[in-house]
């Protein structure tokens, strides 16, 4: 059985954490997975990206049989394993189409690393989420970049440390989450956000993601020139062009489902 279940419908790939007799929790093959989808390209037409889990859970982190192998690891083999992870998790965060989560049941360790990663996160009101890792005596470092410009220093304090539970209106309170829902509402709600999205423009939105990594943390006056030669690029594209002629004209612009 694949770990990982890809499938597209016109401009939507839905991708599926699919081991759900292990709540869809990590290991070797499906780390590899993901990295091979999220650093392959884009067939042609696709602008979202759905992240989603098999089953009653979204990811409960580690399997516990590739933990068990983690114990005999040499100090180089732990290295090299979260190196692994890392590189998926970055490949994620750097997807050039925007990705939404969608969670139910449990987000935990780097199931709840993954919803750090996406762009929109929707999570149904019983989703449970939690940074666990210091109950097993380790931490949550291959995903402390990731979460940490996520949810900010003060709540990752808390629940780093902790190693707390917590559900979806907290998530939802933090950053970590953007909506929250009735399991049975999950997929309306993430169909919102779909059509959303569809009303912005593809090369906008890819470049939004990269202006963002690169003006996070930085003085306004230290990006100054990077912000203003993007705008001007922008708009003198030819999607900046077509879209605020499209506007002026009170017309719908050619990348919406309505300007197709």
């Amino acid at each position: 059985m694949a770990s990982l279940l890809i499938s597209t419908s016109g401009p939507v790939v839905t991708v599926s954490l699919n081991r759900p007799q292990v709540r869809n929790a990590f290991n070797e093959e499906l780390i590899a997975e993901v990295t091979h989808w999220a650093t392959s390209p884009m067939p042609q037409g696709v602008r979202v990206a759905v992240l989603r889990g098999e089953g009653m859970h979204f990811c409960a982190g580690a399997d516990l049989t590739w933990m068990a192998k983690m114990v005999g690891y040499s100090h180089d083999e732990n290295v090299r394993d979260a190196k692994a992870m890392a590189a998926m998790f970055r490949a994620l965060d750097t997807l050039p189409i925007p990705l939404i989560g969608r969670i139910h049941g449990a987000a935990l360790g780097g199931g709840a690393g993954l919803a750090a990663v996406c762009d929109i996160v929707v999570a149904s009101d019983t989703a449970q989420f939690g940074f666990t890792e210091a109950k097993l005596g380790i931490l949550p470092a291959v995903i402390s970049p990731f979460t940490v410009a996520k949810i900010g220093t003060s709540a990752a304090r808390e629940l780093f440390l902790t190693g707390a539970r917590f559900g979806a209106a907290r998530a939802r309170e933090i950053g970590l989450v953007h909506a929250v829902c009735p399991e049975a509402g999950l997929d309306t709600t993430v169909d919102g956000y779909v059509r959303e999205l569809l009303t912005s423009a593809p090369g906008a939105v890819s470049a939004a993601k990269t202006l963002i990594a690169q003006v996070a943390g930085q003085s306004p006056p230290d990006v100054a020139d990077l912000t203003a030669e993007t705008i001007a690029r922008h708009r003198v594209g030819a999607e900046g062009q077509n879209g605020m002629r499209a506007f002026l004209d009170k017309q719908p612009a050619p990348w919406t489902p309505d300007g197709r």
